[in-house]
């Protein structure tokens, strides 16, 4: 079987359905026959308009519209364009235009409520009323025809599509697969369908196995996040996938009352897989919901990108978390040397269907057991590249050692093979170098979080002085309401990071929800390090280095 639609297809019952949970309580539901059914007949009119191998960008809320929709374009060869639902004002409308300009779409698909406000996109419902779901005929596809553009969330202004085949698809899917003991029958979740986790990991892992899935809209989660618990506990789900954010936010914000009347006891497979995995958050996680059934060797930590579809390692059902502190001093060096005091780093799980080396980004050579270096990969989940941009796709996927070998995956990440694990450390560009040594943000974020648990996420980069040399930026958030004075906090802060790793700080204390992140909860970094570079972060408090206020002023 080369293609997903023929695999799809296989799988279609009336005994199967996706479940949508409205913001309201209410649902939604389709089984898999009468998804089908609708998707054949969106495809019949998206070719009676001519739009076969054209692309097409989708702006959907959360719901099963967008599900039809996206598998029509499949049963249609139509590669689809997952993409958010733009708010009102002109931004957000540019960076629609900016997609269809790079994907070269010149269709947008949307449901009856959205049509009328993205008519200047030329937006259209599609009309499958008068469309006979009979009248189709299954398009002649295989593993390497392209299923759908997946958008990486990076500038803006520069968006890149990542074109993934059919054959990627059915083999990163098999991945997810092979890590259950038993066979898929349910999974709940709230990721939004235009992110990579959100649309692999939940929506097409489930028509893969000819699962149930239960799903919610991510606002929903984030206002309220025991309902994504209660989707678990109510329809006795197996799978669950999301970030870290996800997590913590669980543990944080749900009461104790809320938690008496939740039973994850059902649940097999919590997979983790935005960077970082911070221990302390699966540790907390836990221990709150222990008391629901919650047990330990249900986790499944991960590490996956865009280009490599979804999924690259992951741990296997059954086998929990492993956990290792390594000694800082040496991480700086790119060494990882175990230290029982050192910085903690989680697994994300074994090399199972891909090749998988650890190689010197510079003198491009593999790298032994700990050492750190840039994660590169190789296999049929390997994307096809970027799309219309051959120079980037040369760069990125079609890597190679000085001998020769093979069509490589330069995923830009940083980390370390150790006993037959991966553990992932950073990204290339986001490592700080301070006076020769290497430090990695995300160390330097959970410094600050130890030393005031009750702020928000932070961002840490560096920023080059007049001398040439860096100095690291730390930016964080605080809760509204949050006890104590801005200065004592910022206090506690900069002494802590300060006394960790011996460097001079510049802080600044923004609102929350003023640190970027990526839809699947990553940080972005870089861009918060062009709006303090750009003077566009207004702080509630800053401590800044006279040297970074010289930067900000010749800036300005």
């Amino acid at each position: 079987m080369t293609d997903f639609v023929t695999h799809v297809r296989n799988r279609v019952s009336d005994d199967r359905e996706f479940v949508f949970v409205r913001d309201d309580g209410g649902t939604d539901r389709l089984t898999f026959t009468e998804l089908d059914r609708r998707a054949r007949a969106t495809a019949v009119w998206l070719a009676a308009h001519g739009l076969t191998d054209e692309p097409v960008l989708l702006l959907y809320p959360a719901g099963l519209d967008f599900t039809v929709a996206f598998l029509g374009c499949l049963y249609a060869r139509v590669p689809a364009i997952p993409a958010p639902l733009p708010d009102v004002g002109a931004p957000h409308a540019n960076r629609v235009r900016t997609l269809m300009r790079d994907a070269g779409a010149r269709l947008v698909l949307t449901d009856h409520a959205h049509a009328s406000g993205l008519s200047n996109l030329s937006a259209r419902v599609p009309d499958t009323a008068p469309a006979d779901p009979d009248a189709w005929a299954p398009p002649a596809m295989s593993a390497g025809t392209l299923a759908y553009l997946q958008y990486t969330s990076g500038s803006t202004s520069d968006p890149r599509g990542v074109e993934v085949s059919h054959g990627n698809l059915l083999h990163n899917l098999e991945l997810f697969r092979l890590l259950a003991r038993r066979p898929l029958r349910r999974l709940a979740g709230w990721l939004p369908h235009y992110h990579d986790m959100g649309l692999v990991g939940l929506q097409l892992q489930a028509l893969h196995a000819g699962a149930d899935l239960v799903f919610m809209s991510p606002g929903a989660f984030v206002a309220r996040p025991v309902r994504w618990l209660e989707l678990i506990t109510r329809y006795g789900a197996d799978w669950t996938v999301s970030p870290d954010f996800g997590y913590a936010w669980c543990t944080r914000r749900i009461t104790d009352e809320q938690l008496a009347g939740l039973d994850l006891s059902t649940l097999a497979m919590a997979i983790s897989g935005a960077e970082p995995i911070r221990a302390a958050t699966l540790a907390a996680f836990e221990r709150r919901f222990a008391p629901a059934g919650f047990r330990p060797a249900t986790w499944n930590p991960g590490y996956g990108l865009a280009e490599c579809t979804l999924m690259v390692t992951c741990v296997p059902q059954g086998q929990g978390v492993t956990v290792r502190r390594f000694d800082p001093a040496a991480l700086e060096r790119h060494r990882a040397v175990p230290a029982p005091e050192g910085t903690p780093l989680v697994a994300c799980g074994p090399v199972s269907g891909l090749d998988l080396r650890i190689v010197d980004p510079d003198g491009l050579r593999p790298l032994a057991d700990g050492e750190i270096g840039e994660i590169w990969v190789c296999g049929p989940s390997v994307a096809l590249g970027y799309r219309g941009r051959p120079a980037e796709t040369r760069a990125t996927f079609h890597a190679g050692f000085h001998s020769g070998d093979g069509r490589w995956l330069r995923t830009g990440d940083l980390g370390f093979l150790l006993d037959g694990q991966l553990y992932v450390t950073g990204r290339i560009k986001d490592v700080i170098i301070v006076n020769g040594r290497n430090l990695y943000p995300q160390d330097l974020e959970e410094a600050a979080a130890r030393a005031n648990p009750a702020a928000g996420r932070s961002a840490a980069f560096g920023v080059r002085r007049h001398d040439g040399g860096e100095h690291v930026v730390l930016v964080q958030e605080m809760r509204r309401g949050q006890p104590g004075d801005l200065g004592e906090a910022a206090d506690r802060i900069m002494d802590r990071v300060t006394r960790e790793f011996g460097i001079p700080l510049s802080l600044l204390l923004v609102p929350r929800g003023a640190v970027r992140q990526t839809t699947s909860g990553k940080l972005r970094r870089r861009h918060m390090r062009e709006l303090f570079l750009s003077g566009r972060l207004t702080p509630l408090h800053a401590e800044l280095e006279p040297a970074v206020n010289d930067l900000l002023e010749t800036v300005a």
